[in-house]
């Protein structure tokens, strides 16, 4: 199945760059770009795309707003969003996994990371750059009581899958920790998901790091 992408930045030489890595590989189209925001917005609800690379920073309406408008918390149908910065550590990353983006992605990852990265997206798998994505929300996450309950309903299994998700590890690796199926894992993520009211993999790590289940 070809994975549609959108392209949202407003360097159209980043654009020019993305494109050439995503084309020369199989199974993927570019289907559209977008030079500021409100564009990005627009061409996203237009074209409906599997992902979209969303710069963090762009003009009229910043990536923020714009992945809250795709992907936030009110959007009845939300698009995966793929977060594209230059710095790690910027609490607007943060904020735009709060709003809904899959995940996100330094724009100097290189063009194999690129590619895992849309086709991780597309597929659900939240964290695309694990390691950078736990330092960024250790760095920023607060424990919050009023925000989520500290104690959640959750198995003793499910934590420790919640554990393992907060700290980088992709869905193999947790199989081997645990020693459990794949199938398994799968399972105990939409049980988890289901119980804490999370919408992907991102908001499940989110969820582990504000209430506190992982320091």
């Amino acid at each position: 199945m070809t994975l549609r992408v959108l392209l949202a930045d407003d360097q159209a030489m980043v654009r020019t760059g993305f494109r050439l890595i995503l084309e020369r590989e199989a199974g993927f189209e570019v289907v559209g770009e977008a030079g500021d925001g409100r564009q990005a917005v627009a061409r996203a609800r237009e074209l409906r795309p599997d992902v979209t690379l969303m710069d963090i920073r762009m003009p009229l309406v910043d990536g923020l707003a714009a992945t809250r408008l795709l992907a936030g918390p009110d959007v009845a149908d939300p698009l995966r969003v793929l977060v594209v910065t230059t710095f790690d550590l910027d609490e607007l990353v943060h904020e735009a996994l709060r709003a809904g983006a899959c995940g996100f992605l330094l724009k100097d990852a290189g063009p194999r990371l690129l590619v895992e990265a849309v086709r991780a997206a597309a597929n659900g798998e939240a964290l695309v750059s694990p390691s950078i994505t736990t330092r960024l929300l250790a760095h920023f996450a607060r424990p919050s009581s009023a925000a989520r309950p500290a104690d959640p309903p959750l198995t003793q299994r499910e934590v420790e899958v919640t554990k393992a998700l907060a700290r980088g590890r992709t869905n193999a690796e947790i199989t081997g920790e645990l020693v459990i199926s794949l199938s398994t894992v799968k399972s105990h993520l939409a049980s988890i998901q289901r119980k804490i009211a999370a919408r992907n993999r991102t908001e499940i790590v989110v969820w582990a790091w504000e209430s506190g289940l992982v320091r």
